[in-house]
């Protein structure tokens, strides 16, 4: 398994220097990672670094085992005899290894995105210079800096005019405020009077069945 291991990293290390400079090779292996990472490619990558991963922590956890051996009766530091002591390297190496492997394998992720952006950007300005774009002089900024100038006036004006709309709206809310003070006022006032002619119609019946029955009482 370490002879695998190496022949890994020595593939990650080819494949990070083929990248790194511009040679034949590069498309190519960027066109294989683009590949790689389309279809069920990234699937298949996420499966094997899952398992390295798994393998890895195996390899930690029997290496902290090695080292938290102790002597039960009097805690003295670990004694491990040859075989114990291989397996300890062998573990500890394939560790390191493993750890190496997926680092180089971030490595090589980074720098495909990186390429590829920088790319991306080369062409784009390719383009922007295949088209004679004009960027604007000293005289379009200043005619951009008085159209603003004027928009700036213009939001200003209508903004007073808002303001001015605004207290308007508020003075006649305070008419009709007042106006319907008023009203109601009035409307009570209409109500007392109505009342009192009520009671002014209620006494002059009363007066007059009075004198009504006053003038029978003398005829008879």
């Amino acid at each position: 398994m370490i002879n695998l291991l190496f022949s890994v990293i020595l593939a990650e290390t080819t494949t990070i220097m083929f990248l790194l400079f511009n040679s034949p090779l590069r498309k190519l292996i960027i066109s294989g990672i683009d590949m790689a990472k389309r279809g069920r490619g990234p699937i298949v990558v996420k499966t094997v670094a899952s398992t390295i991963l798994v393998v890895l922590s195996s390899s930690i956890y029997s290496v902290f085992k090695f080292t938290r051996k102790t002597d039960v009766d009097d805690a003295a530091p670990p004694d491990l005899n040859p075989t114990e002591q291989v397996l300890f390297a062998k573990h500890l190496l394939e560790s390191s290894l493993m750890g190496f492997i997926l680092f180089l394998a971030l490595m090589i992720d980074r720098l495909h995105y990186y390429i590829r952006e920088l790319d991306l950007r080369r062409k784009t300005m390719e383009a922007v210079t295949k088209k004679d774009v004009k960027f604007p002089g000293p005289e379009d900024i200043k005619a951009r800096e008085r159209q603003v100038d004027t928009f700036k006036d213009m939001i200003r004006q209508m903004e007073s005019e808002l303001e001015t709309k605004i207290k308007e709206a508020s003075s006649s809310g305070a008419t009709v405020e007042a106006l319907r003070k008023q009203s109601e006022g009035l409307l009570l006032e209409y109500d007392r009077l109505l009342a009192e002619n009520q009671e002014l119609r209620n006494e002059l019946q009363i007066i007059d069945r009075r004198v009504s029955h006053s003038a029978a009482k003398k005829d008879s």
